[in-house]
């Protein structure tokens, strides 16, 4: 599953620079996380580097991007051009 982040997002600045995939962006009001780019971290960290460092606990699962820990794999695959 992809992430996603909610209105609770206070713009912080910190999540963006985190994400290895380059998922996160600065959106009209708040950050936005491209699900086609979010692997919840698979293939680079054992958790999201995002919601770790997000003080206001506002990045959870987007329930429209159902994934499997398998499926992120492949998907980290093709993001950084890897065989597996």
């Amino acid at each position: 599953m992809a992430l996603m982040i909610t209105d609770d997002c206070i713009n912080c600045d910190v999540c963006e620079p985190e994400c290895p995939n380059g998922a996160i962006s600065p959106g009209e009001a708040i950050y936005r996380i491209d699900p086609n780019s979010c692997t919840e971290c698979v293939g680079h960290y054992d958790t999201p580097q995002c919601v770790e460092v997000c003080p206001v606990d506002c990045i959870p699962k987007n329930p429209d991007y159902v994934e499997t820990k398998e499926s992120l794999y492949d998907k980290y695959l093709a993001l950084t051009r890897k065989t597996g």
